[in-house]
């Protein structure tokens, strides 16, 4: 095994680093960051220092797996860190940038096990899940978050929705790795343009996770087409306009009291702070959830830098923490838009603007 994992990491580190993609980071993040930069920018181009947190699947439990990761030194994350924090949610990690290697997808076996980015864990945390729940992961491949929400609880109903086509094919392998068949007739995988998600279900669920498409900053950094990443760095300004239709869409299909999180793996100020500043400035049923409160529980295994908003997180890499980049916000519509449209509607005086269609 650990031959096999040294290849990898002897594979890892012979990528090529895009220069066209570091020039950028270089000269955007420098500005939003400052000196932290210096730092993330030195995890970011190392693949060496990357580490892996290994989740457990409650499905099939590997106990003595369990036991070995002890006497190597790997801990659980968070648990007793925050209030909501699941009991049946194990995930464990080392300090050092040690590796698992993947488990094979087998038809008819559940994996024991998913390797992730240990921050992923928080947008999914952030929603506050609990059994009976209807919940959407509106741009769910591959289906890492998937995956963690089963282990925090049994939704009544989860809408995994993808619109890539390819991506869907992965969603619905990783799906069929981790879950049982007994709750597949909970789960469905759809494959909606998450833009119209809210016209198509709306104020249908009471948790939603918009795991939003963005500028992936550590894939980036070693696109192998110079070109294509040229391409991509030039479509970067319309991200946010997708991130904002996606949200937007989300909220439409979130019932009132429902509970939103909002979350890329970009440091990008433009696909985070200011997608949520202009979603909370243009939308009066949205409001912000304070969220500061993980940023002092869980300082000891993961590293936040200041977004300047008590309702975001994010999580910045640096050697013996290199979790991240993951931006987390979370929101929670408002009870009050229902009690407004509904007193518009007693009136019976005017039609309801768009904003507040039931």
């Amino acid at each position: 095994m650990l031959t096999r994992l040294k290849a990898n990491s002897e594979g890892k580190l012979a990528k090529q680093i895009c220069r066209v993609v570091l020039d950028q980071f270089d000269k955007q993040y420098s500005k939003e960051l400052g000196e932290s930069w210096n730092t993330v920018r030195d995890v970011l181009i190392s693949p060496s220092l990357w580490q892996y947190a290994i989740l457990f699947n409650r499905f099939n439990y590997p106990l003595e797996l369990e036991k070995d990761l002890h006497l190597r030194g790997y801990h659980p994350i968070l648990q007793g860190s925050l209030p909501y924090y699941p009991k049946s949610m194990k995930c464990y990690l080392s300090r050092t940038p040690d590796r698992m290697p993947s488990e094979r997808h087998q038809p008819g076996n559940l994996k024991r096990y998913y390797l992730l980015n240990a921050a992923s864990l928080l947008p999914v945390l952030a929603l506050e899940l609990s059994d009976g729940e209807t919940v959407l992961d509106l741009c769910a491949a591959p289906g890492g978050k998937s995956v963690a929400l089963l282990q925090c609880a049994y939704p009544g109903y989860l809408l995994c929705n993808e619109y890539d086509s390819l991506r869907v094919r992965w969603l619905r392998q990783t799906l069929e790795s981790f879950i049982p068949q007994s709750l597949t007739n909970a789960i469905k995988v759809s494959e909606l343009d998450g833009r119209e998600m809210g016209a198509a279900q709306p104020e249908v669920f009471d948790k939603v996770l918009v795991d939003a498409p963005c500028s992936n900053d550590r894939s980036w950094l070693f696109s192998s087409d110079s070109q294509k990443a040229a391409c991509r760095i030039h479509q970067r300004n319309n991200l946010p306009v997708l991130q904002v239709e996606l949200l937007r869409s989300a909220i439409k299909a979130l019932r009132p009291g429902g509970l939103l999180v909002y979350s890329t793996c970009t440091l990008s100020k433009a696909e985070n702070q200011d997608v949520i500043s202009e979603i909370l400035t243009s939308n009066s049923t949205i409001m912000p959830v304070d969220i500061s409160a993980i940023a002092r529980t869980c300082s000891q295994d993961f590293t936040f830098a200041p977004t300047g908003q008590q309702c975001s997180l994010l999580v910045i890499p640096e050697k013996g923490k290199a979790w991240g980049p993951m931006f987390v916000a979370k929101l929670k519509k408002s009870h009050e838009y229902r009690k407004m449209a509904m007193w518009i509607l007693s009136q019976n005086r005017v039609s309801l603007p768009l904003e507040l269609e039931l």
